[in-house]
């Protein structure tokens, strides 16, 4: 199954088609109510926009299944909300909420051109944007005496930055510290193998469980 993506970060574009403005925005949300604010915001901040268009896709987690949702906003049905929400399931974007504010110019552009608009508005944002990449990670953890951890910490980062994994603040506790490194599966016997070199094999690396992460592409 391949990985969703999410964003980075919220990215506004611009498109023009026969003089009507479509200011699209893509905003990264939790849920339907920080979606409702967004939108409310954008209807606050362009009053005279003729339409202000949506589509929202929220990925699954344990307390809910996954949820898309679009809105025509007085366009002719189906030439809006749903190519705009097509155009980010097909990206694979999660978590994702899309307002396209369209100014109209004047000239009718007809239920086609309405859907190329909208599609093609989106599209732009997606591919202006930073997107992450939502995949299952190992926690790993190697503990060390606090004496070694100087080194454990300058050969785990060292190891994390050359592999894409992402180190965790070390903890401590009396006796020793616990180095956190969240890893994709196939890379972790190439962490237990450093660790043990490093280490001259005195160091273990376990495997704690599973978490969902963001990482770059």
């Amino acid at each position: 199954m391949t990985d969703p993506l999410v964003l980075a970060a919220d990215v506004e574009t611009e498109l023009v088609e026969k003089r009507s403005r479509f200011l699209t925005r893509l905003h990264r949300v939790q849920d339907v109510e920080q979606a409702d604010v967004l939108l409310r915001t954008a209807r606050a901040q362009h009053p005279d926009a003729r339409h202000h268009c949506t589509a929202l896709v929220l990925g699954e987690t344990q307390e809910r299944a996954e949820m898309n949702r679009s809105n025509d906003d007085g366009e002719p049905a189906g030439t809006a909300g749903m190519p705009m929400l097509q155009s980010l399931l097909h990206a694979r974007l999660v978590d994702t909420f899309a307002i396209v504010i369209r100014y109209f110019g004047g000239v009718k552009l007809g239920a086609g051109g309405l859907v190329r608009a909208y599609t093609a508005g989106v599209e732009q944002a997606v591919a202006a944007a930073t997107l992450l990449r939502r995949t299952e990670l190992v926690v790993a953890r190697i503990e060390v005496p606090p004496a070694e951890v100087g080194i454990a910490e300058n050969a785990v980062r060292l190891w994390a930055a050359a592999h894409g994994a992402a180190v965790e603040p070390t903890q401590y506790s009396a006796r020793s510290a616990q180095l956190t490194v969240l890893v994709s599966p196939e890379d972790l016997e190439a962490l237990a193998a450093d660790t043990a070199r490093w280490s001259s094999g005195r160091r273990s690396v376990e495997d704690t469980g599973r978490r969902m992460a963001d990482v770059p592409l």
